[in-house]
């Protein structure tokens, strides 16, 4: 059985640290409820265990520019 959620088309994501996601957040001046959402349910993070209340960083590379995206983990 292939893993969809491993695939080169699908950008990198990682549960982020409290002390650098307190960090991301004081930086863009945002509290968690500001952040997009995504479901615990989602592909993503459950292969990463994430649990309500995590914060989702995903990485992207488009050409040589690097973005990263934030989201918050509902139930």
């Amino acid at each position: 059985m292939v893993d969809k959620t491993i695939n080169e088309n699908v950008p990198f994501h990682e549960i982020m640290g409290e002390k650098e996601a307190a960090e991301m957040l004081k930086e863009k001046g945002l509290g968690k409820e500001n952040l997009p959402k995504v479901h615990a349910d989602d592909p993503q993070a459950k292969r990463l265990g994430a649990k309500p209340g995590h914060i989702l960083k995903i990485s992207r590379e488009d050409n040589d520019n690097k973005y990263e995206y934030y989201r918050l983990v509902v139930e």
